[in-house]
């Protein structure tokens, strides 16, 4: 089968497209056919391995996973003796950190991980694009306990993680004030912002409003900088670890003091979100927002946007023309 190979740490050039042996499936596992896939963050942090924390997973000299794409949508082609809940010809996505194998026309996943089958209503370059920036913004959505009328900043609000965020939060009942450029003002309405704040054009650390909740899905801002905005006991999340990991270590010791606070929530997937998210996409309260679609071929080309910081929404990998 065709699949995007890389066999060392660096930069998009080492992912390469290349033949290599069709999976077979265990007695538990699915055997998908893949149709979509999509490049994104975590594909791009085990490439490059630029948190060396990540080859405690992936391989510390090399990579172990060869094939890379975590998000998937395809058809099921085979299935374990002891799979139960899928069937050859059914529709299916999902999210696979763990073994990875999106980036190429086969893969296998357990049944019992993060596989769904597909919503009727939308189709498989939708399906592959709806679980990576979304359960990042799931996990810390819960964690900050997000209730229904409360105030809430997106900072980021037009990545894949922010603008899942914000349509999460509007489904949940909070009060959305995103932060985004001049040109994605308009989308980052569509999807439901109570108030949008042009960054090139106003501060948003001089708006009035206390949050009870900051979320920066890129990385961007530093608790210090946004803990004026935040309520008594408000709760301020990165995606990212920070300067000199500095929200790790705030995570670990504002909690203690009491008051406004860091978590940092380890970004896990289970079935049940898979299956929560389905339930969103089916009645259209969610719906992930894809800039550009590229093939195997454009692999490259398609890591060198994505790391560029300048995709809206999510980059789909077209693997069946």
């Amino acid at each position: 089968m065709k699949a995007i190979v890389y066999t060392e740490y660096g930069p998009p050039e080492v992912a390469r497209l290349k033949d290599v042996p069709k999976p077979v499936p265990k007695e538990n596992e699915v055997l998908v056919k893949v149709y979509a896939s999509t490049v994104n963050r975590t594909d791009a942090g085990f490439r490059s391995a630029e948190y060396f924390i990540s080859r405690f997973w992936s391989g510390l000299l090399r990579p172990k996973f060869q094939v890379l794409g975590s998000e998937f949508a395809g058809v099921v082609d085979e299935i374990g003796q002891q799979v139960t809940t899928f069937k050859r010809g059914d529709r299916v996505f999902g999210f696979n950190d763990r073994t990875f194998g999106g980036h190429g026309e086969y893969l296998t996943i357990a049944e019992a991980d993060a596989i769904a089958t597909m919503p009727d209503n939308i189709n498989f370059e939708q399906a592959a694009a709806s679980t990576e920036g979304s359960h990042y913004a799931l996990v810390d959505i819960r964690a900050a306990k997000v209730q229904r009328g409360q105030d809430v900043l997106v900072y980021g609000a037009t990545g894949a993680i922010g603008s899942a965020a914000v349509q999460l939060l509007k489904q949940m009942g909070a009060t959305v004030t995103a932060v985004c450029n001049t040109k994605n003002v308009e989308l980052v309405k569509s999807l439901g912002a109570d108030v949008v704040i042009d960054y090139q054009t106003q501060d948003f650390t001089r708006t009035e409003t206390k949050f009870h909740f900051i979320f920066d899905a890129v990385g961007k801002s530093s608790f210090g900088q946004c803990k004026p905005l935040l309520t008594e006991k408000g709760i301020y999340i990165s995606t990212e670890l920070g300067k000199n990991a500095e929200n790790v270590l705030l995570a670990i010791t504002t909690p203690i003091r009491g008051g406004k606070k860091v978590l940092f929530p380890l970004p896990t997937i289970t079935k049940e979100d898979v299956l929560f998210l389905k339930g969103l996409l089916e009645k259209g309260e969610f719906k992930p927002v894809i800039d550009r679609t590229y093939t195997l071929d454009q692999i490259v080309e398609a890591y060198k946007y994505v790391e560029s910081g300048q995709k809206v929404g999510n980059v789909v990998l077209k693997i069946v023309e």
